[in-house]
């Protein structure tokens, strides 16, 4: 078996790698590189469980980063258990048929519970007082200390929501070098997602990214160079490319100006409820699952999604066979934007009646992906002092809502999920392995015997 380590850079394209990316750059030109055609949706719990499966979303069950769990009547995203991912990965086939191989996982989801021997991903602490603390989950439990102790507190604001900053993804770099110095796993799993917040933010405008470009390069050099004098197969690859959009589509409004949309009122504000409801979207970037509890509204619903301004598909039944998604976890029709749109989950009508949560970073209570989570009101000259006063509050132990996310999709400028119709978008796959064979342009699904090939060579 050969040491390798898999670098995943979220959002990286052929698009990004130019003047700003000098290292990756040198890196894809010094050895082997290719495009992935992504799969639907090309989003990160779905491309990652391809990449170490081998397998397509109807067998491995992950339809998105979210989906409607059906026996709980509970739209649920970014859970955590790798029991969820219904097919043997990469790890679970190796430590089969090898002893000695050994697995370490930084951040790659569904971390939690793996026969991976070595992971860590975030878990903050939620405290009765209603304090959100930052912390990791690991395994070994005492990973979790070692690295905390030696590189601080895991960044859990810079790693998703408006203040996310390559801090993140810097501790994410440094605590699997640490865990390599450790344990000296044969195969270690990187992720380093700092490229996905400002270009959803701003699009692929160079003027505002080429910072997080160079950010990146600076983290790939780090680890690329560590590894380097460990004689490793380095693998750089993505999960998909982020592209321009300016039109959010609102599915669930859609449904709930004709009457298919349940709503409760609590304290006067309004909250999805997915089991009364005749029909609800669970919306991911560019794609939205639609579910039925009254299956007879099919034809019209897809009569009326095809009408709709900025929806380029709607698929059903052999349509959704086709994109491989038929499992019981998929929606009753599937929603495809064009390249120059996006779902939201919003459901209200008027935003005071918004629910709570809808202002705040809240990736669990969300019955639907909000890339807006990564901004603030852009015309409130006050909103830094307002997270201030705000977080002072908090920690002197005063229970207060940072609702501080505006309620404007407009602001969002990138997104992903469809397929491009530009192969300078697609994720990307390089290696400075020259032992494998590598054609132009490959599968999702052939990432993993690539992996698999350059551990057992």
């Amino acid at each position: 078996m050969k040491k390798t380590v898999v670098i995943n850079i979220v959002g990286l394209t052929k698009r990004l790698i130019g003047e700003h990316t000098p290292f990756i750059k040198n890196f894809l030109e010094d050895g082997l590189s290719t495009t992935i055609k992504p799969i639907l949706p090309a989003v990160t719990c779905t491309m990652q469980s391809t990449y170490l499966t081998g397998k397509l979303p109807s067998e491995h069950g992950i339809v998105g980063n979210g989906w409607y769990f059906k026996d709980e009547h509970e739209v649920k995203f970014w859970r955590q258990s790798n029991t969820l991912v219904q097919s043997e990965k990469i790890w679970d086939i190796l430590k089969k048929e090898h002893h000695d191989f050994t697995c370490a996982n930084h951040f790659w989801w569904y971390n939690m519970n793996s026969k991976a021997d070595f992971s860590v991903t975030p878990r903050p602490n939620y405290l009765a007082d209603g304090r959100k603390i930052p912390d990791v989950y690991s395994h070994p439990s005492e990973l979790r200390d070692e690295l905390q102790n030696k590189l601080g507190t895991f960044p859990l604001f810079s790693f998703w929501g408006p203040k996310t900053s390559i801090k993140s993804s810097q501790w994410i770099a440094d605590g699997a070098m640490r865990t390599d110095e450790i344990y000296n796993p044969t195969l270690t799993l990187i992720y380093i997602p700092h490229l996905d917040y400002n270009i959803q933010k701003y699009g692929l405008d160079f003027t505002k990214i080429s910072k997080d470009l160079k950010e990146v390069d600076d983290i790939v050099k780090q680890l690329v160079n560590y590894y380097n004098q460990k004689d490793t197969n380095i693998i750089l690859l993505s999960e998909y490319g982020i592209t321009d959009v300016n039109n959010p589509i609102h599915p669930n409004r859609i449904l709930r100006s004709k009457g298919f949309l349940d709503i409760r009122i609590e304290r006067g504000l309004e909250l999805l409820d997915p089991g009364a409801s005749k029909a609800f979207a669970v919306s991911d970037h560019q794609l939205s699952h639609v579910y039925l509890n009254d299956l007879s509204l099919k034809d019209e619903l897809v009569t009326l999604f095809k009408s709709v301004e900025g929806i380029e598909k709607v698929l059903v039944d052999d349509d959704i066979e086709k994109a491989h998604l038929n499992h019981s976890r998929c929606g009753d029709i599937v929603l495809v934007a064009d390249k120059n749109s996006w779902f939201t989950y919003y459901y209200w009508l008027d935003d005071s009646k918004a629910p709570d949560f809808a202002r705040m970073v809240d990736i669990h209570k969300k019955p639907g992906y909000d890339p807006v989570e990564l901004t603030t009101n852009p015309k409130d000259i006050f909103v830094i002092p307002k997270i201030i006063f705000k977080l002072i509050k908090k920690k002197l132990g005063f229970r207060t809502l940072m609702n501080v996310i505006p309620l404007d999709a407009t602001l969002i400028k990138g997104s992903h999920g469809r397929i491009p119709e530009n192969k300078n978008d697609y994720p990307i796959f390089a290696t400075n392995s020259k032992e494998i064979a590598l054609k132009e342009g490959i599968e999702a699904t052939d990432v993993f015997g690539l992996i698999y090939g350059l551990v057992t060579n």
